[in-house]
Order: structure tokens, then C-alpha cells, then sequence
């Protein structure tokens, strides 16, 4: 009875605080980000699809080459999520790869230009920066899409492989999946996010220096027995519907609670918990007044599921 008194209490709070539609602060950021506009996402390295409402499914779609990662892809990565950022249509993606295995990693033949001599060291420098920046960002793009994004991994996935999954928010894999950080092996430090990344997902610093130091190859027993990935699966197919079924139960909650929380662990991550707590604050002092939280409260009175607008 006293948790019903509350609920009743904080729903004639919301009831006074709320105005039509209009969120303040970053609610409003998030709104005007947002869009209704129709998305083309027609891509050469990538196949976009929509297996379920608010889920959309991202597949690295080079199969003939191992889905190795070639200038193109890296390029549409970037335009990819950031439509998926404001496509009103997503709350979740599902990143895929098609074929046999889920990525090779870097596509060495693709790529040969950024190994070449021909150009002045100093000046073959200040473009290498450049170019690698830009791949960091094919990857950075999907934490700044506060979209949750779900890696489902079959076969292997080497190299940038790697470094692209550490930016994902979950990641599932096969049982015969397995991985490599295979860098050091090339006689070069992984440098699109494995090395930054990694660390903050397990806790096992050890093991993590020992596969970064000796590029060996660990299954997917392995990679759960550390917390790299949250769940392994017989088959492909098993692991698809268990990433679609979560996919489907985040769609279905406040997409402002969702990405806000996106927001905050991030930004936790890189920050002092005191400057956590202060940035969360800051977010909902805007979400505390959002029609979400209504709707949410409401529906746990009434016992029945509630429905969100749109960001």
C-alpha cells in the first residue's frame, strides 16, 4: 500500500511537471536530434535491415573476402551509425557479419597504401594520423549513436575485429567463435580502440597483456570465462534469436531512459565517479520531467505496458 501511495504521489507530480510533449535540457537535445526523415542506408560493405520494430541489423556483407575491412567499409561505418543516431525508427542495432566467419579484420590488400615509402616521413606521418583517426571513428561512431549496439559473433573475429566489438554495448558469440588481437603478430600495436577498450570491459588485466603480447587466439570459452561476452550459443541461429529477443525487450523500454544511460556509463567509464554522479544528474534533471516517465509509472499502476513516443 505505501509503494501505491508514492506511485500515486510521483504520477500527480509528473502530471503537473509535464507539458504536452516538451522535455527540457537534454531531452530536448535528443528530440531535435532525432528524425522522421526516410533513411536510405544503401551501402557497398554493409547490409541495414530491420528484423523487428525500433531494431535495426547492421551486417559486415564482404563474405567472398572473410568481411575484411576495407577503406569503403570504414568510410560507411561512419555514415551508417551516424543515421542510425538520429533515426527515429532505431533504438537498438544489431551488428552482424555475413558468411562464414564475422570479420578477418583489416583488408592488408585494400590498405597497402598506408604501408607505402614513397612519401617524405614527416609528411607520410601527418597522413597516417589522419587516415587512422578516421578509422578509430568507424568505431568511436558506434558509442557516440547512444543506440545500444549488440555484437553477435560467429567464427572468428581478428584484429579489427576486435577493436571494433570493444565498442559495442553487448556482445554474444557461437560457441565456435573465437578471437584474436593478432596486431603484435603484424609487428604493430593494435591501434583503433582494442588497447583502450579492453581494459574497461574485463578485470583481468593479466590475461589481457598476455593476449595482446603474444597474438594467440582464444575461444569463445575463453572469452566468456573473462566477461568479454555475456552469452555463448550452439549456432548461429540461436544466437541471432537471443540477440534479437534482447534487441526487442531494450526497444521496448523509454528510449530516453535507454540512451540516457548509454550516456552516463560512458561517460562514467572516462570519469571520476563524483563527476558521474554530477553528469547524471544533469541528464535527469531533464528526465525526471519527461512525459517517459509518465507513461512508465503509469502503466506499472495499471499493470499493463506502456508505449513510447518516438525521440
Amino acid at each position: 500500500m505505501a509503494l501505491r501511495s508514492c506511485q500515486k504521489a510521483l504520477f500527480q507530480v509528473l502530471q503537473r511537471r509535464v507539458c504536452g510533449n516538451r522535455f527540457l535540457g537534454k531531452a530536448v537535445l535528443l528530440r531535435n536530434m532525432s528524425s522522421d526523415a526516410p533513411f536510405n542506408y544503401s551501402y557497398e560493405t554493409l547490409a541495414v535491415s530491420q528484423p523487428r520494430d525500433y531494431v535495426k541489423q547492421v551486417e559486415i556483407n564482404r563474405p567472398e573476402i572473410r568481411n575484411a575491412m576495407n577503406q569503403t567499409f570504414y568510410r560507411e561505418m561512419r555514415e551508417c551509425f551516424r543515421e542510425l543516431a538520429v533515426d527515429g525508427d532505431c533504438r537498438v542495432v544489431l551488428l552482424t557479419g555475413a558468411g562464414k566467419i564475422f570479420t578477418s579484420g583489416l583488408d592488408l590488400v585494400d590498405s597497402a597504401s598506408l604501408f607505402s615509402t614513397d612519401t617524405e616521413v614527416g609528411r607520410k606521418a601527418v597522413e597516417l594520423k589522419q587516415r587512422v583517426s578516421e578509422m578509430q571513428e568507424s568505431f568511436t561512431v558506434m558509442e557516440k549513436c547512444l543506440k545500444p549496439v549488440i555484437a553477435a559473433v560467429h567464427g572468428a573475429c581478428v584484429g579489427a575485429g576486435v577493436d571494433m566489438i570493444t565498442a559495442c554495448d553487448i556482445r554474444l558469440c557461437t560457441q565456435d567463435a573465437w578471437f584474436q588481437i593478432k596486431e603484435v603478430e603484424m609487428g604493430l600495436a593494435a591501434d583503433l580502440g582494442t588497447l583502450q577498450r579492453f581494459p574497461k570491459i574485463i578485470g583481468d588485466e593479466s590475461w589481457l597483456r598476455e593476449i595482446i603480447y603474444t597474438a594467440r587466439k582464444f575461444s569463445s570459452d575463453e572469452a566468456r570465462e573473462k566477461g568479454f561476452v555475456s552469452g555463448v550459443f550452439e549456432t548461429r541461429e540461436a544466437m541471432l534469436e537471443s540477440a534479437i529477443e534482447t534487441a526487442c525487450i531494450i526497444a521496448s523500454r523509454s528510449p530516453i531512459a535507454v540512451q540516457t544511460s548509454k550516456a552516463s556509463v560512458l561517460f562514467s567509464r572516462d570519469h571520476s565517479v563524483a563527476d558521474g554522479l554530477n553528469d547524471v544528474t544533469t541528464w535527469n534533471a531533464s528526465m525526471l520531467q519527461s512525459e517517459d516517465l509518465m507513461k512508465a509509472t503509469t502503466a506499472a499502476m495499471q499493470k499493463t505496458k506502456p508505449t513510447f513516443s518516438k525521440l
